[in-house]
């Protein structure tokens, strides 16, 4: 196995400023260490994350991930959808690691990101569920409630909205991160669907957002299907 040279690690600086950003408990830290060590001994073999976005990586994906929680204190049961390599949903899991009831389900259909997840899982203790499934196979899958669905660079806004209307139907609440484009994402969806979105400015800069839906309802009932991609 290879590994990644130290000039493509993430720099303490960029760790500061992560967690001057969204701020964590000293336990919560110690699992994103670990978990940040097994990603990049992975990431050598494995293409994770864009290796440009290494250096910067605690406030590129770990503090992107960790702000979706102070939009959604209360929720414990979270549905990550083409988790890849675990952002936001392993970090959601570390950060409620020691919240009782908590469960983040990841769903990924690689086969080998699925591995990674569950490895990721193992050595934090993190509070999630591993699914290796498609997103249409998922819905059936999750016995109970769930409080939150999120996903994160997995496709346009308006086919997540058609993969969270399921559990947004009852009563889940939708985040979705987004880059600078999202009012031309936002337009494509209303095409689809009636929805009423909250944006927030994401905290780690550049241009990021973060779409919040509390309801879906599809216009056209054949203008689009939930789809199978995870």
């Amino acid at each position: 196995m290879g590994k990644v040279q130290s000039a493509d690690r993430p720099s303490a600086k960029d760790k500061a400023e992560a967690l001057r950003l969204t701020p964590v408990s000293r336990e919560t830290a110690e699992r994103l260490d670990r978990y940040v060590a097994l990603l990049l001994e992975w990431q050598a073999k494995t293409n994770l994350v864009a290796p440009s976005t290494l250096p910067n990586l605690w406030t590129r994906h770990i503090s992107d991930s960790l702000q979706l929680l102070d939009l959604a204190p209360s929720a414990k049961v979270w549905v990550d959808l083409g988790s890849g390599g675990g952002f936001p949903g392993v970090v959601l899991a570390c950060a409620l690691a020691a919240t009782p009831g908590a469960n983040v389900h990841l769903v990924e259909r690689n086969a080998k990101k699925a591995a990674f997840l569950r490895e990721a899982v193992r050595v934090t203790s993190a509070s999630a569920t591993v699914h290796l499934a498609g997103i249409g196979d998922i819905v059936d899958r999750i016995g109970g409630s769930v409080d939150c669905v999120t996903a994160r660079a997995l496709a346009p806004l308006h086919q997540l909205v058609g993969f969270a209307e399921p559990f947004v139907s009852n009563g889940a609440k939708a985040l979705f991160p987004k880059g600078q484009d999202v009012e031309a994402e936002l337009t494509e969806a209303t095409k689809y669907w009636n929805i009423e979105p909250r944006l927030h400015s994401s905290r780690t800069g550049g241009h990021g957002w973060i779409v919040e839906l509390d309801r879906i309802e599809r216009r056209n009932p054949s203008a689009i299907t939930h789809g199978d991609r995870a």
